[in-house]
């Protein structure tokens, strides 16, 4: 098989991001990506330096695309409670099942470590918290409920780890109704 010419970063980070979640991060190598995208590991060493700015940049990328999938829902939900219930669900999505959001928690420990990424972490906390705000604007509730729903939703991802009967999106649905329930707000019902 011959060798691609050329590849764009974004593509090669896509595979590469891919093989950190097929593998963990650990196992992200430039032999196997090179493996993977068709391109020398000579050419990746000269794009990316050094294992690590592989993975930063990887995972760097995966904020990117986060970013970007928090902004198009952001566009097209109600800025309501249901709508703030409704982007979180269609984030839950993306976890899929036990066996791969286990493997997301090894991602997230690369995120923990690195300086650069946990403030890029940050900097999307505070793009979803302004959002899910957003969501409440007309409603009187506490202060920081953004932040407050995020966390319930990240706490129901956890919850429903240790007992993964279900799909977690309607598992985070349910709990985020208790939970604007709990508040005194509305949202819809599950039955």
């Amino acid at each position: 098989m011959t060798r691609p010419k050329t590849l764009s970063d974004q593509h090669v980070l896509n595979i590469a991001n891919q093989l950190i979640h097929e593998h963990g991060p650990e196992a992200l190598t430039f032999a196997l990506l090179a493996k993977a995208c068709g391109l020398s590991p000579a050419t990746l060493v000269q794009r990316f330096e050094s294992k690590t700015r592989l993975k930063q940049s990887t995972l760097l990328y995966a904020w990117d695309r986060l970013d970007a999938k928090t902004a198009q829902l952001a566009n097209t939900i109600p800025k309501s409670v249901e709508g703030a219930i409704e982007l979180l669900v269609a984030l839950s999505r993306d976890y899929g099942g036990i066996e791969s959001y286990a493997d997301g928690l090894l991602v997230l420990r690369e995120d923990l470590r690195d300086p650069t990424l946990r403030a890029r972490g940050l900097l999307w906390k505070d793009k979803l918290c302004a959002v899910l705000e957003a969501c409440f604007a007309s409603a009187s509730v506490p202060t920081g409920i953004g932040l407050l729903m995020a966390s319930q939703w990240q706490g129901s991802l956890l919850w429903w780890s240790f007992d993964p009967k279900g799909k977690v999106e309607c598992f985070v649905e349910e709990d985020l109704n208790r939970f604007v329930a709990a508040i005194g707000k509305s949202g819809p019902k599950s039955d």
